[in-house]
């Protein structure tokens, strides 16, 4: 699981532009890094631009995805991860990272701003926080949890089972034995009533 690029961006009347963003393209050849994160920023551009405001959206590309939240004033962001990364955690992360920035940075400053004008650095932080989705979100470390204990349950019950099958044998084996303590029984009555003294 991981993620690439963290982008904030602002969806104007006329055309969207990138307002800041963070790449990982560490695992890229240092040759493509360039292109990579040329791309990817024209990826991001693209997606807001053909989403509608107030949307949210995962679109497909080969072996990524790119998790797109639009939001109703313009202010929209994009996360391109790789196909095991959870959806739900990049949305909670696209989510924040707006509120954040809407906080921040003020208003005006959207239609007009560019990555070298924008005075935002958190971005670089929670794109290196949420590799690790267990670490950075709640619910996916409650979920990882579970199912750890899943898995514990589950050896659990083969054990038990596996338990249960001697216990069936052992109480097999007892009406084995309760029927011979039976017949020793009897067999040492009549013996025993033979040598019996009047």
């Amino acid at each position: 699981m991981k993620l690439y690029s963290l982008s904030v961006l602002y969806k104007g009347d006329l055309k969207v532009h990138l307002l800041k963003a963070a790449y990982d393209v560490s695992s890229f050849s240092f040759f493509q890094r360039s292109s990579v994160q040329e791309f990817m920023t024209f990826t991001s551009q693209l997606i807001v631009e053909r989403s509608e405001l107030g949307s949210r959206a995962s679109v497909k590309e080969q072996e990524y995805l790119c998790h797109v939240y639009v939001r109703n004033d313009g202010l929209a962001g994009v996360v391109i991860a790789d196909n095991e990364y959870p959806s739900r955690v990049c949305f909670t992360l696209l989510e924040k990272v707006l509120d954040e920035f809407s906080r921040q940075v003020n208003r005006i400053d959207w239609p007009s701003g560019t990555p070298s004008t924008i005075n935002y650095a958190a971005l670089d932080g929670y794109l290196s926080k949420y590799q690790n989705p267990r670490d950075a979100d709640a619910m996916t470390r409650v979920q990882a949890e579970l199912d750890q204990t899943k898995i514990i349950l589950h050896n659990t019950m083969e054990s038990l089972l596996e338990r249960g099958e001697k216990l069936d044998d052992l109480v097999s084996k007892s009406e084995v034995l309760g029927t011979q303590s039976k017949a020793f029984y009897k067999t040492a009555r009549k013996q025993n009533s033979c040598c019996e003294i009047m």
